[in-house]
């Protein structure tokens, strides 16, 4: 009897431990824990040179001087904490060229799967109330998070109209989650 026995349970239990081999290695591969003891950090320079603000108007009979070959600012913001603890400063700035050009200044947030910046007409809301607004309305990935501490630029696509769009999220695609996010105030 001992024989018949061994031989029925052996296959469930190889069965099991298949399955349980398999439920592991989706769960490592969805959730990433290795992430978050990973950081990768950035340090992308300003593109065009220093940032200036918004060229005033000139006073009535005075004559417009050309404007220095450097990015504009046109607006900035100070990123807020959602799902993880989130720094740093966001600005959208328009280059000479008249591009666009999202820039993370000083960011400090955890690593994780699947993390992008995106550009939202969202309104940003502290705490858990803001960690899924983000894909409710309008939104534009400008692509992977380059890394989760440092400074760096994305472009925005020449055919978004960045006038349409009020903050900027560092938004985890996987689990559908806002890490987090600043209000883009003008300048």
């Amino acid at each position: 009897m001992g024989r018949v026995w061994s031989a029925l349970v052996r296959p469930w239990v190889i069965g099991v431990l298949a399955v349980a081999v398999a439920g592991a290695g989706f769960g490592l591969y969805w959730f990433q824990p290795w992430k978050l003891w990973q950081d990768e950090t950035v340090r992308e320079a300003l593109p065009g040179g220093a940032a200036r603000p918004p060229a005033a108007a000139p006073p009535s009979g005075a004559s417009r001087t050309p404007a220095p070959a450097g990015p504009e600012a046109l607006a900035s913001g100070e990123l807020i904490s959602h799902e993880h603890a989130t720094s740093g400063t966001v600005k959208l700035l328009r280059l000479a060229d008249g591009s666009h050009v999202v820039r993370l200044e000083r960011l400090d947030t955890s690593n994780g799967p699947d993390l992008r910046v995106w550009l939202t007409d969202a309104p940003v809301k502290e705490g858990r109330a803001g960690w899924h607004v983000f894909d409710d309305g309008d939104h534009v990935s400008l692509g992977k998070l380059k890394g989760n501490k440092g400074s760096q630029n994305y472009a925005v696509p020449d055919n978004v109209d960045v006038s349409r769009f009020s903050s900027v999220s560092i938004w985890c695609d996987r689990f559908d989650v806002s890490f987090g996010a600043a209000r883009l105030a003008r300048v």
